[in-house]
């Protein structure tokens, strides 16, 4: 059985009356690719935002790597190996591309050189090598994208979270993402995605958890989740489940 990197336990979110995440538990082992999927309103970036340290949680625990980093900063936890990106991409507008990827490289790297060499290797891996020097703001949002992934790579991260990174591109665009994100997990690096295209989460996924008003409804394979009737009616509609 592989080594599980992160656990969540009873995670909860209350925003008033609110309950937006209602004790969610999952654990993800270390290498997989996990997708979170749910409609709308399900809780899946309020979930991201709470394990990545945007939010803290109104109950349950968070462990990382056999850690509890329940309480940290979002800048601990990214130092710790835990990263995340987001679905609306605001990269720094008026720095280069290779500068905005330098940014995140200077969490661990001990000189300007170390975070520009890998910064650079880092934009040849998301094939945005050539526009190193283009300001961020005339970015296509493919780019934007790979811009952002490749700002959360620089950090060195063990396990990254993607917040709907294909949502707005094209199959071929987003298909240019997938094929960059299975390189890294073949490497190594463990991923859970948030994802409503249901292609790419059957194609890159090994393991699927659903979310519904708050609360996990379904864990398991990917070609499961259309099987089962209770994702069938709360996510994929009931005219599917008929």
């Amino acid at each position: 059985m592989s080594e599980t990197l992160l656990e969540v336990e009873n995670l909860t979110c209350r925003f008033s009356g609110l309950l937006a995440v209602d004790s969610v538990s999952f654990k993800i082992p270390v290498g997989s690719v996990t997708g979170l999927i749910g409609p709308n309103g399900a809780g899946k970036t309020t979930c991201f935002n709470m394990v990545s340290g945007l939010i803290k949680p109104t109950g349950g625990r968070i462990r990382f790597s056999g850690k509890d980093i329940t309480k940290f900063t979002p800048e601990q936890i990214c130092g710790s190996g835990l990263v995340r990106t987001f679905q609306i991409v605001r990269p720094l507008p008026d720095m280069t591309v290779l500068e905005n990827v330098i940014v995140g490289a200077l969490i661990w790297a001990k000189s300007m050189k170390a975070a520009r060499d890998f910064a650079f290797e880092t934009l040849e891996l998301v094939g945005l090598q050539a526009k190193a020097d283009q300001l961020a703001k005339y970015l296509t949002l493919p780019d934007l994208k790979m811009l952002e992934l490749a700002r959360a790579l620089a950090t060195r991260p063990r396990m990254l979270l993607l917040d709907e990174v294909m949502a707005g591109l094209r199959p071929s665009e987003a298909n240019r993402i997938v094929e960059v994100l299975r390189q890294l997990n073949s490497n190594g690096l463990t991923l859970m995605l948030v994802e409503h295209v249901m292609r790419i989460v059957m194609s890159l996924t090994s393991h699927v958890i659903v979310l519904h008003h708050g609360k996990a409804i379904f864990e398991g394979a990917p070609q499961d989740v259309t099987k089962n009737p209770l994702v069938i009616e709360s996510y994929l509609g009931r005219r599917a489940h008929a």
